[in-house]
């Protein structure tokens, strides 16, 4: 493979990114000429298949999803991120990078130049710190509003600030060691994003979202997103038992409070509704309801995953009804508000969801797996510590080390390929594994060279393994998750449909989710080059005509 070398430093000041860029320069000159939508937005269906898309259209010809296929591009071959988690998936849709460009790996990963959170003593720390970009961030987690305070909860969602950085725990965050400052996500990310691009030319941003974290898509500046709306979805669900992924129902109440902040935007308010701003030439939300019918055993009496090899069980296929109807009311509205004509609308997923076959399904306790790693390394290093840093496994394997020498990245890799046990199957019976479940690992400069970026960069992990297929990180219920590489994670949907775009076009090349991000640009008349991670990665627009 040929490695692309990226830069490892993240800092951009905002002053370098909204002024002085003579990209972003041409790019604003170019709004107005040529612009063929003034408004796109983008709505992420998480968990979402091409598969599920398709057996919906069919099935349910009528369907707002249907109107929408019919009246643009149908991507076929779409793939997202590997890994494909939620960050690096959402990151590279609004960036047209991958991960080794963004540095995103995942929603909780580490980086071994910065230091650890809480970090006073800059000069004698020692580097190497977990990058958490999920809900533990928050002020206080437990709450919806993510600790701004707010009476009269879930009822008064609405009212939560457009700024969730406010909302962060600075003491949360890891620490810079060139500033001996904590590091924001939006400062974590390496590349600029379409919010920026767009606020350059003069033009509205909003977004909505599960976590105050994803601050990120505001860019290196900070400023790319005028309207940011982040209710937690991690809190407690009020008048429910654990969160709002817990029960599907809950998941549908709490999607709900972002399509209405969507409605709001679309009439030209801000998310609350408070205030009278425009409409976004850039707005959307993400959807998790799917996402959570696919990983709960079963919810509301109804079962929960698939039933058959891609077949949806009834809480799969309720929740596609539920996202169909509120893809039909954000449409609806675009109409009465006679903004159909000029808004693109862009439907795809940030991942997909394995297995998508309950009999592949083995679900294996990674605890045991890195403690044996752990307790191996001890063994035959006396005197040494842990050799695993930090570890993310969903369906796939990601692991950094407190050792990066071609060693310990390889003794990681062996150990793990050696490992066999046994999982829990579908019915909650013993299931052999081998090899950890891993298919392939790639270690140390194999696994760099996988992401694309040098040896020895700070974020890229150590060992990162392939998943074999149903294989399901857990020593809990869950019958699904995503992060792995599998076609079940990777093919998404990817549907461009409205304003500058052919009625029933079918596109059944091969194209990436990525290459939302410079569309996007193009829809808008605006430049898809002053996206950083478009010219290192030479990502292309979309065919859309």
């Amino acid at each position: 493979m040929t490695r692309r070398y990226v830069r490892l430093a993240a800092t951009i000041g905002a002053a370098g990114v909204l002024a002085g860029s003579t990209v972003a320069q041409a790019a604003a000159a170019e709004e107005g000429r040529g612009a063929h939508a003034q408004h796109v937005l983008l709505v992420s269906v998480d968990g979402l298949h091409q598969s599920d898309l398709a057996r919906f259209v069919a099935e349910h010809p009528q369907s707002a999803l249907a109107r929408l296929v019919r009246g643009g591009v149908e991507y076929t071959h779409a793939s997202t991120t590997n890994p494909s988690d939620s960050f690096p998936g959402m990151v590279a849709q609004l960036t047209g990078g991958g991960p080794g460009t963004t540095g995103v790996y995942y929603d909780d990963a580490y980086n071994a130049a910065l230091l650890p959170a809480g970090t006073t003593d800059c000069e004698s720390a020692k580097p190497g710190a977990e990058v958490d970009l999920t809900e533990d961030l928050d002020k206080n987690k437990d709450a919806l509003d993510a600790g701004q305070g707010l009476p009269g909860l879930p009822g008064s969602i609405l009212r939560m600030t457009g700024r969730p950085q406010t909302l962060i725990d600075p003491a949360k965050l890891p620490v810079d060691p060139d500033t001996c400052k904590p590091v924001y996500p939006h400062s974590y990310l390496q590349v600029n994003t379409v919010f920026e691009v767009a606020r350059q030319a003069g033009l509205r941003t909003a977004w909505s979202d599960k976590h105050a974290a994803y601050d990120i898509l505001n860019g290196p500046s900070g400023d790319g997103i005028q309207d940011l709306f982040t209710p937690e979805i991690n809190s407690n669900a009020t008048g429910y038992k654990g969160d709002w992924t817990k029960d599907n129902q809950a998941t549908e109440q709490y999607d709900s409070y972002k399509v209405q902040a969507v409605l709001n935007q679309i009439d030209g308010y801000d998310h609350s509704r408070a205030q009278k701003v425009g409409t976004p030439a850039v707005f959307g939300l993400n959807f998790q309801s799917v996402s959570t019918a696919q990983k709960l055993a079963g919810s509301q009496g109804l079962q929960g995953g698939y039933i058959g090899k891609g077949v949806p069980g009834p809480l799969v296929e309720k929740n596609l009804e539920y996202v169909d109807q509120q893809i039909g009311a954000l449409t609806a509205e675009l109409r009465k508000q006679h903004l159909d004509g000029s808004t693109t609308v862009i439907l795809s997923a940030k991942h997909g969801q394995s297995p998508t076959d309950p009999a592949a399904l083995n679900r294996i306790d990674d605890g045991p797996l890195l403690a044996g790693l752990n307790a191996a390394w001890k063994a035959a290093h006396p005197g040494a510590g842990d050799l695993v840093a930090h570890a993310v496994d969903d369906d796939g394997v990601l692991l950094w080390l407190n050792d990066r020498s071609e060693t310990a990245t390889e003794f990681a890799k062996n150990h793990l390929l050696a490992q066999n046990g046994n999982g829990v199957d579908i019915n909650g019976k013993p299931r052999p594994f081998t090899r950890s479940g891993v298919q392939k690992a790639y270690a140390g400069e194999a696994a760099a060279d996988y992401f694309g970026v040098e040896p020895g960069d700070p974020r890229v992990p150590d060992v990162f393994g392939i998943a074999q297929y149903g294989v399901v990180y857990t020593g809990g219920s869950k019958i699904a998750e995503h992060g792995g590489a599998h076609p079940d994670d990777l093919d998404v949907p990817l549907v461009v449909s409205g304003a500058a775009t052919p009625n029933g076009a079918r596109q059944d090349a091969k194209v990436e989710t990525k290459q939302i991000a410079p569309t996007i640009l193009k829809l808008l008349g605006l430049q898809p080059n002053a996206l950083e991670a478009v010219r290192e990665e030479h990502t292309r627009v979309l065919p859309v005509r």
